[in-house]
């Protein structure tokens, strides 16, 4: 019933949300103080870097890719 993979994944989990709720906190907050309809300097200067999206694949990929290696070197 308790899998190796439970808490862990419920950390990602929780990392993945934090993330996206800081994006949409960070987005909401730049589009208030914008006073014309414009890209914000930071997204503009760092359009990668800025997007929560990115960051939770990123975070889903390096997560993904432990439970690959885990059990491609237990079968070993």
């Amino acid at each position: 019933m308790w899998d190796i993979w439970l808490w862990p994944m419920v950390f990602v989990s929780a990392v993945m949300l934090g993330i996206g709720l800081a994006g949409v906190r960070k987005t909401s907050r730049s589009f208030q103080l914008n006073e014309k309809n414009r890209i914000p300097d930071v997204a503009a200067e760092h359009p990668y870097a800025m997007n929560p999206l990115l960051w939770i694949i990123v975070v889903a990929s390096v997560f993904i890719f432990i439970i690959i290696f885990y059990y491609w070197a237990s079968f070993l």
